[in-house]
């Protein structure tokens, strides 16, 4: 990824991966988030990310990147399907900026949310470049990984 940021001249401040040194299993439970491991997947690489962090500014963005919750879209595919009823929780929860809300929200961060489904560094570049943001935490979630790093813009030196 360090020849990416190099490109972009971006800056790593911080970083936080699922799994860890220690983590086994599942991630811990998010309040509010149901069946899935995507949305707690996202929150505790953002809050190991954002606490490892030294200086915060309001004006961090999130950039989610991922396929989106999969796991989700099923369940609520096949219960559609079958036609029973689907759970309130299964509305806000399937659409992937749901979690990054949450993680806006928890952390205080004040900057655009951007979802999609690669890259990342390019989002984060623009929204830095254009004066969108100061910082941005960039998220990265899949099946049973996920990364996050915060950047911003300027030489590391």
């Amino acid at each position: 990824m360090s020849g990416l940021l190099e490109v972009h001249e971006l800056v790593v401040l911080a970083e936080g991966y699922w799994p860890d040194v220690g983590d086994a299993g599942e991630p811990p439970a998010l309040p509010g988030f149901v069946l899935s491991a995507f949305s707690p997947l996202a929150a505790v690489v953002a809050e190991r990310c954002l606490g490892r962090l030294s200086e915060r500014t309001a004006r961090t963005g999130i950039v989610l990147v991922s396929d989106g919750d999969r796991v989700s879209a099923e369940h609520v595919r096949q219960t559609v399907a079958e036609g029973k009823r689907l759970g309130p929780l299964f509305f806000f929860q399937s659409v992937p900026n749901s979690v990054a809300g949450w993680i806006a929200a928890r952390w205080d961060l004040r900057g655009p949310v951007v979802c999609v489904t690669d890259g990342g560094l390019d989002e984060a570049a623009l929204l830095i470049g254009d004066g969108d943001a100061d910082q941005v935490l960039i998220v990265q979630v899949g099946a049973d990984q996920a990364s996050a790093v915060i950047v911003t813009g300027g030489d590391p030196t």
